[in-house]
């Protein structure tokens, strides 16, 4: 019996590893070269913001969806579990290591040990597995010891081996090897009521809580149990039993409806509430490996694995999944198309059909696909008409019959089929070729080729419109096929208005109008006009945009494809609204072969690079998220990269919430800052752009880029606001993140520094004062000296001058007093001469007289002596006066003004004496005697009292030269 199980256990284990879903989500492999650390992820944690934390071989390990950052322990030991509580405190068990992380003052994480709190007789644990957080109390598990950390305080609890600890609904269990499973109360352990039917050799590795009733209990081994109230039943199914013997280490909720669980053998098992499998992620799915160590399910509802080696992304909850029909090829996708419940798709290697085993969503379907014989190559097209399936094939055209493709013309390559007319079943077909259009009449349930053709290019685009065939090729133009007498003609458009492009004219039939799509606009066909026209609706719906491709699904909305960037016009609402599935951007094929197959909301193929893209519209609707963004650093450029601001505040909340704050103070020798940025959007990064501004340095917003990171070099002084928003390409903006800081002023231009330049200039400008008053001072002083000397000098010149006039004036005077003299000792001559001549004249005059009558003759010469006496003595005395004033100015007023009793004979003796004449000289001129002359001279001194030792020369001499200065003065 054992045996027969065992056969029938690998025969279903076969075959669902065969058949999982026909689509899978994106997974994205995160390498240890990628993170930089160690190879083991035992735990994964996420806090309140989205951030990510890995218990890691080196350490803590944080992600941000762009940046990866490593934080070892002081022990630099392995981080075995984590916890995040309420507060976005991340708390980490290690190798005889508890504590926690939380922002230091710089908004960095800094990790703060509990180990201080352990009593002394517990402290060298080994490894702590388990951290649950339950009831704001936290719970730490080693293979002996139970630490509880409550208000502060750390009790511990020891057992032989403690090997599970869990939080269900409030209530703590754990796993004691000697008293089996208990729940902790009031500070002491009990045994937990129902987990007897549990296997003695039985692990558990996780309680997931389901509803308010029941909670799943994960055992390793032994599949899953459902504990309701105080009873635990088994639950049971083959699929949890396959997942059970790959070994079950960690499990998680994904939805109402749906558990992952996680084991270290086969990957991750996806299973409903029945027990059924209905999706299983392995390495042959794109994990990096199948021993996963840890699972998160997180806010975004996607799965990430912490596996042996690597990090695992799965975009579970992405509306978007990839299908591989050519499974490991990973083919380019050209067409799809759903066929008597059967999917098919064109790829560039042949058709694969998958069979589709039921539900809304076919991305679930778990079916494996074939290779339909004979159907090797490039397949274009897929299309159903009268009930029959075509495919257009690079070989030819084929119809697809019993699984196998049936040649039904290989004259040439084949793009398209289509129905004439909209009769079922339609008696033409037209069948767009490489070398024009071909028409098969349907015929006996057969279609049948009557060599009726219309050759002329290759007919990639067809648009039928009332029995009009509209073909378009790329480069080379329009085609309008009409039938005259039953027989098609064609005729080439005359592009009147230059509408056609040089590529990409394109032809699509939408809500019932003729669209052509050129590089210049969007395009109807006007049956009245005859002519294409300007769309004012398509252009008015896409704006500039230049469109390549257009579907309309059966609700009316319009798929389009512009630059390899797929979105869709919804009519569901009052008004057209544009959706940009921004996460197949650069995904999809382009270059003419676009492809995009509504089969209905939940359903919506798109041909891609590698394979097809399944989107559930309804889903992607419904699930647009908000997308946050973060400012994870700020560093100083060329400092060493001195960190600034770490990713986090002081409450553990993102910047953004932190606005009250003092704004940092920064240096101005850091003032080069680098700012890095991301959004917690997991698996969108390349969809993702960032705008930024500096408010204080800029003006505006940047353009929109997908860079994380900013750089601002010599930033002055000043106060700045960092502001960082993000979006999806086109879509809604994020809200703003905000870092306020100030860059100091440097320490020159600081308050204190400018204190100290006010009192140093004040001071230099005191110091210039006394400087300047003491230059004053001194050229002042040397202005006084200067003055006197140039006065001393002056007055040297003035008095040099003065002696030099004194000089010339007495040379004059000298020379005058010379020509005075001369004149004076001329008239003296002449005097004395004519004294000598009138003495001979009185001479004879006397000896005439003696010789005369006695009588008469001498009375007449006595009056002719005494007249010429007379006469001579008053000119004589007239003319001497004048050139004695001349020479010797005022004497005789100077004599008469002290002397006013002197005779005129006294006054001329004083100025014979004067002229220093002789007794005998003066007697002569005054025509005396020379005894008369002394009594004179001796009368004279009296009057003047001069002393008789004093001649009366020098006595007038001095008198005059006195008596002139005073004048003077």
């Amino acid at each position: 019996m054992r045996t027969i199980l065992l056969v029938v256990t690998l025969l279903y284990s076969s075959v669902m590893c065969a058949q999982n879903t026909i689509a899978l989500p994106d997974i994205i492999n995160y390498p240890k070269n990628l993170y930089k650390a160690g190879t083991q992820n035992w735990d994964v944690k996420q806090d309140s913001r989205g951030i990510l934390y890995f218990a890691n071989n080196e350490g803590l390990l944080v992600f941000d969806g762009t940046y990866w950052k490593k934080y070892k322990l002081p022990n630099e030991t392995i981080i075995r579990s984590i916890a995040v509580t309420k507060d976005d405190r991340i708390y980490v068990g290690a190798q005889n290591e508890i504590g926690y992380f939380s922002p230091g003052k710089n908004g960095n994480l800094v990790y703060t040990s509990l180990n201080n709190l352990i009593p002394d007789n517990e402290k060298g644990f080994a490894d702590v597995w388990d951290i649950v957080v339950c009831r704001d109390q936290l719970f730490f598990r080693s293979n002996r010891r139970i630490f509880h950390l409550n208000s502060g305080k750390i009790s511990v609890y020891t057992s032989i081996d403690w090997n599970f600890i869990g939080c269900n609904k409030g209530e703590i269990i754990a796993h004691d090897y000697s008293k089996g499973y208990v729940t902790f109360r009031n500070g002491a352990w009990y045994p937990a009521p129902g987990f007897q039917v549990l296997p003695a050799d039985a692990w558990v590795t996780a309680m997931v809580v389901l509803n308010n009733d029941s909670t799943l209990v994960v055992t390793n081994k032994h599949g899953l149990y459902l504990l309701t109230g105080n009873t635990v039943a088994p639950f049971r199914s083959p699929d949890i039993q396959l997942a059970a013997a790959k070994n079950i280490v960690a499990a998680t909720v994904i939805d109402t409806d749906h558990i992952a669980l996680a084991t270290s053998l086969g990957g991750c098992f996806i299973i409903n509430l029945k027990g059924i499998l209905v999706q299983r992620l392995s390495k042959q799915d794109g994990l990096q490996n199948n021993n996963i160590q840890s699972i998160l399910l997180d806010r975004n509802h996607n799965l990430w694995l912490g596996l042996d080696n690597g990090i695992d992304f799965i975009a579970y909850n992405n509306a978007i999944k990839h299908i591989f029909p050519d499974d490991q090829e990973h083919s380019a996708g050209y067409v799809s198309l759903v066929y008597k419940n059967d999917l098919y798709i064109g790829t560039s290697n042949g058709l694969y059909k998958a069979p589709l085993t039921g539900g809304k969503d076919i991305s679930l379907s778990k079916s494996r696909f074939t290779l339909i014989p004979h159907s090797q190559g490039q397949v274009w097209n897929l299309a159903e008409v009268n009930g029959q399936l075509l495919m257009g094939h690079t070989d030819g055209a084929y119809l697809i019959k019993n699984n196998t493709a049936v040649s039904l013309d290989k004259t040439s390559g084949f793009w398209t089929f289509m129905p004439l007319y909209d009769i079922q079943p339609s008696p033409v077909m037209v069948t767009g070729t490489y070398n024009g259009i071909n028409f098969y009449h349907y015929e006996n349930g057969k279609f049948v080729n009557h060599d009726i053709h219309s050759h002329f290019e290759s007919a990639r685009y067809v648009a039928i419109d009332n029995n009009t065939i509209w073909v378009s090729h790329p480069y080379k133009g329009v085609y309008r096929i009409n039938f005259n007498n039953g027989k098609p003609n064609y005729e080439v458009y005359k592009d009147h208005k230059g509408i056609l492009s040089s590529n990409r004219n394109h032809l699509f039939k939408i809500k019932n109008r003729v669209v052509l799509t050129t590089d210049k606009g969007i395009f109807e066909y006007n049956p009245k006009a005859g002519d294409f026209e300007r769309s004012a609706f398509f252009t008015d719906l896409f704006g500039q945009q230049k469109i390549q491709y257009l579907k309309e699904d059966d609700h009316g909305n319009i798929w389009f494809i512009t630059g390899k960037k797929l979105g869709v016009a919804d009519f569901s609402g009052t008004k057209p609204q544009l959706t940009n599935i921004t996460e197949l951007n650069d995904k999809i094929v382009g270059n003419g072969f676009e492809f995009i197959y509504p089969y209905d909301d939940n359903n919506v193929f798109v041909a891609g690079e590698e394979g097809f893209y399944l989107v559930n519209y309804a889903a992607y609707k419904s699930r647009q998220e908000v997308i946050p963004v973060l400012l994870r650093s700020v560093k100083v450029i060329n400092k060493g990269d001195s960190l600034i601001y770490g990713g986090y505040n002081n409450l553990g909340k993102t910047v953004s919430d932190s606005v009250n704050n003092e704004p940092a103070r920064i240096s101005y020798a850091l003032n080069s800052l680098h700012f890095e940025y991301a959004s917690p959007v997991y698996g969108q990064q390349a969809n993702l752009e960032y705008a930024y501004q500096l408010k204080g340095f800029e003006t505006g917003w940047s353009e929109w880029s997908s860079k994380n990171e900013k750089d601002y070099t010599n930033l002055p002084p000043g106060s700045y606001t960092f502001l960082i928003k993000a979006r999806k390409h086109g879509g809604e903006e994020s809200a703003v993140t905000t870092y306020r800081f100030v860059i100091l002023a440097p320490w020159y231009q600081s308050w204190w520094a400018q204190c100290f330049y006010l009192l140093a200039g004040l001071f230099i400008i005191y110091l210039l004062y006394k400087n300047q008053a003491k230059k004053f001072a001194l050229q002042q002083q040397r202005h006084e000296e200067e003055q006197k000397r140039l006065q001393y000098l002056h007055q040297l010149e003035m008095e040099h001058n003065e002696n030099e006039i004194i000089r010339l004036r007495n040379e004059k005077l000298e020379s005058e007093i010379e020509h005075k003299n001369t004149e004076l000792a001329s008239s003296f001559m002449n005097l004395v001469q004519k004294g000598e001549v009138l003495t001979k004249i009185k001479e004879e005059f006397v000896k005439i007289n003696k010789s005369a009558e006695k009588e008469k003759a001498p009375e007449d010469y006595k009056k002719i002596i005494r007249m010429l006496e007379e006469e001579k003595i008053k000119k004589d005395w007239d003319q001497f006066i004048v050139h004695f004033d001349k020479v010797h100015s005022d004497f005789f007023v100077s004599l008469k003004k002290h002397f006013p009793n002197l005779t005129p004979s006294e006054l001329k003796l004083c100025a014979y004496l004067r002229l220093n004449l002789s007794t005998k000289e003066i007697a002569q001129i005054m025509n005396i005697t020379i005894k008369s002359a002394e009594l004179s001279r001796y009368r004279l001194r009296k009057k003047l009292q001069v002393p008789t030792e004093v001649s009366l020369f020098n006595f007038l001499l001095n008198f005059h030269s006195d008596k002139k200065e005073e004048l003077h003065v």
